[in-house]
C-alpha cells in the first residue's frame, strides 16, 4: 500500500469516526441514555479495508471543498417532537457554488443496508457534483436501530419538501430538484421519485402543502423492488438458516409473509405512473443490486418516461467511494442531470 493510500485511509477513519461516533475500525459504541442508537459498522474505513484486498490500487475519494464553493453543515430540515429518544432533529449538509445563481438541487441518500452509515458518506460525491453547478444536499434519515419503514421514506419526502420550501434561502430552483442514492439510499431515492404525487407514500412530516415531486432520480446499485420471487425466497432461507431476520426484513417489519403491505409499499416497481421521474441507473457488475431495474426501465419505455443504464466494470458494490470509479460515476450523474435539469 502506497503512502497516498495510507494517508487517505487515515483521513477516512477520522471523518467516519467523528461523524458517526465510531472508534477507528468502525466498532459500535454504546449509546448514552436517550441517545439515538446507531450502527457504525459501515464506514469509509471498513469498506476500504475490504476492497483493498482485491483492488489494492483503489483510492478513497476524499476531496477538499473546491475553490469557489461554500457549504452549510448540519442544517435542521425536520424536528420530530416526540420520539422514544426525545425531541429529534434531522439534518442535511449543503454544498454549492459561492455565487448568487439559482441552481438545480440534488438530495443525496447514503447506503448502509437501511441500518448503518450516515450522510457524510455522500460528501465526496456531493462536493464533486456541486462543482458542476448544482446544490447538493446529503440527507440524514432514520435507520433500523431507530425506526423501521416507512420512517426513512417519510424523512426523505420531508427533505424534498423542505428543500423546495427553502429554495430561495439556498439558491435552489424549486422546479429542478432531483434525488440520488447509493445502495439502500438508492432504493429510497428511487421510491421517492417513482411515487411523485402519490399520497399513500407522502407521510405526515413537516412542510405539508409543499410538493415532494422530484424531476430526476439517480440510483447507484440500489434495488427497485423487494417483491421478486428470489428476494422473498432468499430472505426466508436466510432466516431459517441463521435464526435472525436479514436486514431487508428488519427494515420492512418482518419476512414477506409477516409484513406484505410494507414489502409492496416499499417496492418502487409497483408504483410507476406517468408522473414518475426520469431515472438513471449506475450499477456495478453485481447482479443482486439490479433487482427490478430492467423491468422498471421496460415499463418506463412503454409509458414514454426517459431512463438510462450504465455499468461500472467492477465487482465492487460501494464503487462510488473510490477513484477511479467515482469519477465515472460522477460523470454519468452530471451528464444525466444536465440532460434533464439544464435543457
Amino acid at each position: 500500500m502506497t503512502l497516498r493510500h495510507i494517508t487517505l485511509l487515515l483521513a477516512s477513519v477520522a471523518l467516519s469516526a467523528s461523524a458517526a461516533g465510531a472508534a477507528p475500525g468502525g466498532e459500535q459504541l454504546q449509546p448514552k441514555a436517550n441517545e439515538v442508537p446507531r450502527d457504525t459498522s459501515f464506514t469509509f474505513w471498513s469498506t476500504a479495508v475490504k476492497v483493498h484486498k482485491t483492488y489494492p490500487d483503489a483510492v478513497l475519494a476524499m476531496p477538499e471543498l473546491p475553490k469557489g464553493m461554500k457549504e452549510y453543515r448540519d442544517v435542521v430540515y425536520s424536528t420530530l417532537p416526540d420520539t422514544p429518544y426525545g425531541k429529534r432533529d434531522l439534518h442535511v449538509d449543503i454544498f454549492r457554488p459561492d455565487t448568487d445563481e439559482v441552481l438545480p438541487a440534488l438530495l443525496m441518500f447514503h447506503g448502509g443496508g437501511w441500518n448503518s452509515g450516515d450522510k457524510t458518506l455522500e460528501i465526496p460525491m456531493a462536493k464533486m457534483i456541486a462543482a458542476q453547478g448544482y446544490v447538493t444536499i446529503p440527507v440524514e434519515y432514520r435507520l433500523i436501530p431507530e425506526a423501521v419503514y416507512p420512517a426513512g421514506l417519510n424523512d426523505a419526502k420531508t427533505a424534498v419538501r423542505w428543500a423546495r420550501a427553502n429554495a430561495e434561502k439556498y439558491g435552489i430552483d424549486p422546479d429542478r430538484i432531483a434525488v440520488s442514492g447509493t445502495s439502500a439510499g438508492a432504493q429510497l431515492a428511487t421510491l421517492v421519485g417513482v411515487t411523485n404525487g402519490q399520497p399513500r407514500h407522502e407521510g405526515n412530516g413537516e412542510w405539508q402543502g409543499t410538493p415532494s415531486n422530484v424531476q430526476a432520480i439517480v440510483s447507484m446499485d440500489g434495488i427497485a423492488t423487494f417483491v421478486s420471487e428470489h428476494n422473498i425466497a432468499e430472505s426466508r432461507q436466510s432466516y431459517e438458516k441463521k435464526g435472525v431476520l436479514p436486514v431487508n426484513s428488519l427494515w420492512l417489519g418482518g419476512l414477506y409473509e409477516d409484513s406484505p403491505a410494507n414489502w409492496e409499499h416499499a417496492s418502487a416497481l409497483n408504483w410507476i405512473t406517468d408522473t414518475s421521474a426520469p431515472i438513471c441507473f449506475i450499477n456495478s457488475r453485481l447482479d443482486r443490486y439490479h433487482d427490478g431495474r430492467d423491468h422498471l426501465t421496460q415499463i418506463y419505455t412503454l409509458r414514454g418516461i426517459y431512463s438510462e443504464v450504465h455499468t461500472i466494470d467492477v465487482n465492487v458494490h460501494p464503487f462510488w467511494f473510490f477513484h477511479p470509479w467515482i469519477d465515472e460515476t460522477v460523470a454519468h450523474t452530471v451528464n444525466f442531470l444536465n440532460s434533464i435539469l439544464k435543457k
